[in-house]
């Protein structure tokens, strides 16, 4: 895989970056690109250009308040960054605990945590619960850290809605605020777990989901829980060196069966979505080869060849997750989509505008391929505004 990450970067001047969401979701211009045309819109306008024979499909996921305050004795200031439950590993499992858990974090000012533990009060708004952290092991990231604390009245999820900080991007740079407890955040996130926003979604309002509904779009839920990974850049000269983060998700078996059953288009609203569809789609290649299919790996559509469709592949899931006896098919997967991957789930994808060189613009690319210099040329000329805060585009495959 000799992709030169240099082919995929571009200036991206300060100013062009989206630091503060608009006072209203939907306010957000939104570029429609199909056929090699380029359109300038408002996101409020996006009902009139879905197909009402479409499906919209939806990352439901929930960002957590992850960033957590200590403070030393000595006065010096820890913050802890929850990335991903260790014990118990299922997020649900983890958000539920009532007297430890552990997970895997970074640790901002770790020089100044040599060893011991931390300890903090978390005002409840009832009563007040003394918290403590210890480091349990080291990780890629940083260490698996032992919460506990000494009211079992309350769970780890409660905790941490009390006493932790939304963890808003790093290229904002800026401390979060007020603001972004309800922006960073779509109005239809559900399941807990996500360490950042799967940001397409954020243009939304209930408002542009009724018109869609009643237009006859359908709309479908999904999960996968974004991880701190989604920001990693490449620092490789080729995307071959570059190691993709895991992350987990879980699809609901009445989806899997409405991804097999609707006849129209699919429209993927973000990468995380996207990334979650693509993995179904290998899950279910694994599963009909008779090889294990929870987890797909970095490399594995490369590695693999395959003639069926999203349909036939998303079968096999839907038959393994029946023989399982589970209401839901869940995995994990570390895929990475680039140039000359060949999307088979979607026809389109609604996406922000991304980083230079980051596996998101490769993924952009392998939807539109070079067309995406021309796309990304129109939204710095006319004033788009970037990244997660920023506006919005609704991409057709070539």
């Amino acid at each position: 895989m000799h992709i030169s990450i240099d082919q995929y970067k571009y200036h991206l001047p300060t100013e062009k970056i989206a630091k503060y969401p608009l006072t209203k979701r939907d306010q957000s211009k939104l570029l429609h690109f199909k056929n090699g045309t380029i359109e300038d819109r408002n996101f409020r306008e996006i009902p009139d250009l879905i197909p009402s024979d479409a499906m919209l499909l939806f990352n439901n996921t929930k960002v957590i308040r992850a960033r957590l305050p200590f403070r030393k004795k000595t006065g010096a200031h820890i913050e802890i960054f929850c990335l991903e439950p260790a014990s118990p590993s299922d997020v649900a499992m983890a958000f539920e605990q009532t007297r430890e858990v552990s997970w895997n974090c970074m640790i901002g000012n770790l020089k100044k945590w040599k060893e011991g533990h931390l300890e903090t009060e978390v005002d409840t708004g009832k009563t007040t619960v003394v918290v403590s952290a210890e480091k349990v092991a080291p990780t890629n990231d940083g260490f698996t850290i032992r919460f506990s604390w000494d009211n079992p009245e309350y769970t780890f999820s409660e905790l941490m809605e009390a006493m932790g900080k939304t963890p808003i991007p790093p290229y904002l740079e800026r401390e979060s605020e007020e603001i972004d407890t309800e922006r960073y955040q779509t109005v239809y996130s559900q399941e807990q777990g996500s360490v950042a926003a799967p940001t397409a979604g954020l243009h939304f309002t209930p408002d542009v989901m009724s018109q869609l509904q009643q237009k006859g779009v359908s709309l479908t839920n999904l999960t996968l829980h974004v991880g701190a990974g989604t920001f990693r850049p490449v620092k490789s000269a080729t995307i071959a060196d570059h190691e993709m983060h895991t992350e987990h998700f879980r699809v609901p078996l009445d989806a899997l069966r409405q991804f097999t059953n609707h006849q129209g288009p699919k429209i993927a609203v973000g990468t995380t979505t996207l990334r979650t569809l693509e993995s179904l789609y290998w899950a279910g290649v694994l599963a009909s080869q008779g090889k294990p299919f929870h987890h797909v790996e970095q490399w594995t559509p490369y590695k693999n060849e395959s003639s069926l469709s999203f349909e036939e592949a998303v079968s096999y899931l839907i038959e393994a997750t029946e023989n399982e006896e589970k209401a839901h098919f869940e995995g994990s997967t570390a895929i990475i989509i680039v140039p000359g991957y060949q999307i088979r789930s979607v026809k389109g994808l609604i996406t922000n505008f991304h980083q230079p060189g980051s596996t998101l613009l490769l993924l952009v690319a392998a939807i539109i391929g070079e067309e995406w210099k021309t796309v990304y040329k129109h939204a710095l000329n006319n004033n788009y505004r970037f990244l997660s805060y920023g506006d919005s585009s609704l991409l057709w495959k070539a």
